[in-house]
């Protein structure tokens, strides 16, 4: 739109946090700690019943919420689509937890992960408005692989469109109030075809050609963190 003249100025505005440009996108604080509280609840019940707890996230092309949520909610095994995974690895390292004496196992999944070798688990063929098919029930998928293969009981829970609504987080009102005063700042000045950005903790300005098109992966070097914590 700004390339035919439309006097355009961006925000990032996306729980998916895989906006390129900048470090934050407003609405991902708040999925995070929505799923985090989740997850801390799910703990009471999985380690009372001696479950394996399955929590699938939204996350179609980046595992950003599960990744963050994960490391903050103590999950013991993560799953993004920027790394498929293998069945066979998640069942051995739940048996060994069972061999330390941790009869529980709490999963956090993005709702693209996949298997390796393997494609998304889809809810339905359809398409949406933005030409997307609907994912959903890789949770289902790993939880009836994971009965099948240790005979532990295993319960799924789809977070769903819960991680898009409700009060926000300080941070992402704060955040957002920052992007909203830049972005009037830039209409005064003329700075059109650009986005506001967050970098560090300063607000910076990313013409618009320089995102649009680009998606912003997992740190993997925030993923390997969390293998090295939890195992």
């Amino acid at each position: 739109m700004a390339d035919f003249g439309l006097k355009c100025v961006g925000v990032p505005k996306t729980i998916d946090n895989d906006l390129s440009g900048t470090d934050y996108t407003f609405g991902f604080n708040t999925a995070v700690s929505i799923a985090t509280e989740a997850l801390d609840r799910l703990h009471t019940t999985a380690e009372t019943h001696r479950r394996v707890m399955i929590l699938e996230v939204m996350g179609r092309y980046t595992g950003w919420i599960a990744l963050e949520a994960g490391i903050s909610g103590g999950a013991d095994v993560i799953l993004i689509p920027e790394k498929p995974f293998d069945v066979d690895e998640v069942c051995e390292y739940i048996m060994r937890r069972h061999e330390r004496g941790r009869n529980f196992s709490i999963i956090v999944v993005a709702e693209g992960a996949k298997p390796k070798g393997g494609k998304e688990i889809v809810y339905s063929e359809t398409i949406d408005e933005f030409g997307h098919i609907r994912l959903g029930g890789i949770g289902y998928y790993l939880g009836k692989e994971i009965e099948k293969r240790l005979n532990i009981e295993t319960r799924v829970v789809v977070l769903g469109h819960i991680q898009r609504g409700g009060s926000p987080t300080a941070f992402d009102r704060i955040l957002a109030t920052r992007f909203g005063i830049a972005a009037v700042d830039f209409v005064n000045e003329g700075k059109f075809g650009h986005m506001v950005a967050l970098q560090g903790n300063k607000i910076v300005s990313i013409p618009l050609k320089d995102v649009v098109g680009k998606r912003k992966t997992v740190n993997l070097g925030l993923y390997e963190i969390a293998k090295v914590f939890f195992g």
